[in-house]
């Protein structure tokens, strides 16, 4: 019999307790490798308590969660990026006064060889890491269709593509897990659009995992394999796109008890 393999994402009854209340109860979830998988909700519902549970911004006060098999408990923000998961946020949150190529190369300073003494002095080794670090950014702006914009101040970019630089951002980690927060957020239909075939091209490229936050139905719908619904901290429903827009008890929760 063939060896099953592991699940990128592994969720076990995962929970969070805030004084009295439950944020997120019991949460379960697997996601396997190069897998879109939507994580949606009506507003307030645990969504992005969920994903800071997984980027280590909270630690859980019950269950636990792997990534690839690797315990991710008790690690550090810092610590689980460096393990493979890497998101991108509700509100952008960029280096704004920086440029476009440096706010891709921050991610990347983990990988950085060279020693300070090299940095200060401008040695043979500082310039080579530093041109590959430029080019291998400036590959992952092209993905995301920013890199003729590289020289830009972050901040003087649109709404949308300040958006994509964040996912170019997130991908400069070298992750196993992409965790994307209503990366919709605020982008007009043709931005939409393109932010789709994007999400379609980084997880074929990359044979990454992906798991999507969004309010936008016609995304979540047309990009995701599977989809989790929760609310008030709990999972309701979990199933295909065709399955959860069938599913009562996720019309009852978007759209309020029918009383007649």
């Amino acid at each position: 019999m063939a060896k099953q393999a592991v699940p990128v994402l592994k969720v076990l009854h995962l929970g969070i307790q805030f004084g009295g209340l439950k944020a997120v109860e019991d949460f379960n979830m697997e996601i396997g490798e190069s897998e879109l998988v939507g994580l949606i909700g009506p507003n307030g519902a645990g969504k992005t308590t969920v994903f800071n549970l997984l980027t280590g911004v909270y630690q859980p006060t019950e269950g636990a969660f792997y990534l690839c098999g690797e315990k991710m408990n008790g690690k550090k923000t810092h610590q689980v990026v460096a393990a493979g998961i890497a998101r991108t946020f509700q509100n952008i949150r960029l280096f704004k006064k920086m440029s476009v190529l440096e706010n891709v190369k921050v991610a990347m300073n983990k990988n950085m060889k060279y020693s300070m003494l090299s940095a200060i002095f401008r040695m043979e080794h500082y310039w080579s890491e530093e041109a590959e670090t430029d080019e291998h950014a400036l590959d992952l702006l092209k993905i995301v269709h920013l890199e003729d914009k590289a020289a830009y101040i972050a901040e003087n970019l649109p709404y949308g593509e300040q958006r994509r630089l964040e996912i170019a951002r997130a991908l400069a980690t070298g992750m196993k897990l992409l965790l994307l927060d209503e990366p919709a957020a605020g982008m007009n239909p043709t931005e939409t659009a393109e932010l789709l075939d994007i999400i379609n091209n980084i997880r074929d490229q990359f044979g990454i995992s992906v798991l999507l936050i969004e309010h936008d139905m016609s995304l979540v719908m047309k990009i995701c394999e599977r989809i989790q619904v929760i609310d008030y901290g709990v999972t309701i429903a979990s199933g295909t796109p065709e399955e959860i827009a069938n599913n009562p008890k996720v019309i009852e929760a978007y759209l309020g008890k029918d009383d007649e």
